[in-house]
């Protein structure tokens, strides 16, 4: 097994507090080099409703929602509309990652090449954030809940920050 499935897997038998964050607070920053080589920042994307997502090749849910978000994005990029997906996946799976990452409308980026570190350990996959367009966090990654998104979630859970202008 590669050591970040191991550390993934592992992670919650030795954590104290898993996440840093928490809803209804500022967003910590986030800086990417996306899989295309340009720069990604939170703090650009500032009035936007910012979508983050964690997931990985060999996840099998995170997959599965991968057509949910580009599905939603299509719908509501024009609103204002953000999406990054960071893939936790080894950087010698990165042709796998591209392979995925290809066929999405939104940019993706390896967690390698991620600053991240005030959203939490990243110790179950998939992970999601929400972010409204006052540089709130305004969903935190589903503690408590199962974490994963359909397209009826991403309706209740993101289609009011964007109608909120």
């Amino acid at each position: 097994m590669k050591p970040l499935r191991l550390l993934l897997l592992l992670f919650p038998l030795w954590s104290g507090s898993v996440f840093a964050i928490e809803a209804g607070k500022p967003a910590p920053p986030l800086k990417a080099k996306q899989l295309d080589g340009a720069a990604y920042t939170l703090a650009a994307h500032k009035g936007e409703v910012v979508i983050l997502n964690f997931w990985a090749t060999w996840c099998v849910p995170c997959r599965a929602e991968l057509p949910a978000f580009s599905e939603f994005y299509r719908k509501h990029q024009a609103e204002g509309l953000s999406v990054l997906a960071v893939s936790m996946d080894d950087p010698e799976d990165l042709a796998k990652v591209h392979k995925v990452a290809g066929d999405l409308p939104f940019p993706a980026a390896m967690y390698g090449d991620t600053q991240a570190g005030g959203y939490g350990r990243i110790w179950r996959l998939p992970i999601t954030f929400v972010i409204g367009r006052d540089g709130v966090l305004r969903y935190d990654g589903g503690v408590g809940e199962r974490g994963t998104f359909d397209l009826s979630g991403l309706e209740r859970t993101v289609g009011p920050l964007l109608a909120a202008k």
